[in-house]
């Protein structure tokens, strides 16, 4: 934009239009959204935006449906969420006017999603009635539906989507024992590359933070598939098989989720199935090189920014505890014990807090990642996933 005048005139006109720009943009308010974030009201089907520099709420919307298993991304500038319900909605809100400013009930039960490499497409991942439905994202108009169909006509429920580098989407397939691959440089005209006998019923998956290695986790056996999509010609390998060997198998009282980047260094610490243990693999081979012995059966296994500490919270009846693990020492350090239902965990970009959702206690609760000291609570209600907007700049984020 250019200005009329002399100087002084022109430092006139942008005095003025700095006062008037945010009226001109919808009166949005002239921040930015690096220190923002939401947080999941699950039973009352609303989000709270917050900012994590002064530990506040700053606004609610409702109207989003069913958040009982909600997850979001964020749009490529960090204004916009994008928030995939159980009931299908894909709801687009804005965090600098606090509104829902888009939604589509676009399937019958959507579990997640992911943003492309340039920031133009929103894929949503189905349960029902399964495949990927591919989605602008300024305009939430459907570009392409994908459905998730075998070489047997088997229609597959989709877990685990995570961009990835080239323009390309990558998923599994729970009920095919399948991973795909779809290249949308065409948005239209999806290009699928698929991997079949990948293992037993992928139930959620990861992508590396460098967008090389997609690892899928296995709920019908022990192991995890991996595919290195450096060399895709190789196709999809088993590692980690049969960890729990020789034992016997316990009932699992949750998923574990996979997307908590617990990568710290050449290491990955993963939730073992069912067990309550940590492992910690090796990223160059990607061999077991240790264990942790944690109080329950882990949900969320996530690294620090700095990946000097892991932090891990636990399915029924351990869910009132999180456990903090040091990377040096392979050992746990600290137990916490916030309340009752602690869902789940997010850190400040640069690590020095951590926020927790305790659920059953209708708060959020921010510690401080050195001390362990709580700092703050916040009120929400029936309070499940936090995401704040570094993601957007987060490979399968």
């Amino acid at each position: 934009m250019s200005f009329p005048g002399n100087p002084s005139r022109r430092s006139a006109w942008l005095l003025l239009a700095g006062l008037i720009w945010p009226t001109l943009q919808g009166c949005a308010p002239a921040r930015g959204v690096g220190d923002m974030g939401i947080v999941i009201e699950r039973a009352s089907g609303s989000v709270a935006v917050v900012e994590n520099s002064h530990m506040n709420v700053l606004a609610r919307v409702e109207g989003l449906g069913d958040l009982s298993h909600a997850s979001l991304v964020y749009s490529r500038d960090g204004r916009y969420a994008f928030i995939f319900g159980r009931d299908g909605g894909l709801s687009k809100v804005d965090l600098l006017s606090g509104q829902l400013v888009g939604r589509v009930i676009q399937g019958g039960n959507s579990i997640g999603g992911s943003v492309s490499q340039d920031g133009r497409l929103v894929a949503v991942a189905n349960y029902q009635p399964g495949g990927v439905k591919i989605f602008a994202t300024d305009t939430l108009e459907l570009l392409a539906d994908i459905p998730a169909v075998d070489a047997k006509g088997k229609t597959s429920k989709v877990v685990g989507v995570a961009d990835a580098p080239g323009q390309k989407f990558v998923y599994s397939l729970f009920d095919s024992d399948e991973i795909w691959v779809a290249d949308v440089s065409q948005p239209t005209t999806p290009r699928i590359t698929k991997y079949t006998n990948v293992g037993s019923k992928p139930y959620d998956a990861l992508i590396s933070p460098d967008g090389r290695h997609y690892i899928a986790g296995l709920f019908g056996e022990d192991g995890f598939a991996l595919l290195d999509l450096w060399h895709p010609e190789q196709g999809v390998k088993r590692i980690l098989n049969n960890y729990g060997r020789g034992e016997k198998r316990t009932a699992v009282h949750k998923m574990p989720h996979l997307r908590g980047w617990a990568m710290a260094g050449n290491l990955a610490f993963l939730p073992a199935m069912g067990r309550h243990e940590v492992l910690i693999v090796d990223r160059e081979s990607w061999q077991e090189v240790g264990r942790v012995p944690v109080i329950g059966q882990p949900v969320f296994v996530m690294a620090q920014p700095d990946g000097r500490q892991i932090w891990v919270n636990f399915a029924h009846p351990d869910n009132g505890n999180v456990q903090v693990i040091d990377v040096p020492s392979r050992k746990l350090i600290k137990t916490l014990t916030p309340g009752p239902g602690v869902m789940h965990m997010e850190f400040t970009p640069r690590g020095e807090h951590l926020w927790l959702s305790v659920r059953d206690a209708d708060r959020v609760d921010v510690y401080h990642t050195g001390t362990f000291e709580r700092l703050a609570t916040l009120p929400a209600l029936k309070p499940s996933g936090i995401f704040f907007t570094n993601r957007a700049h987060k490979i399968g984020l």
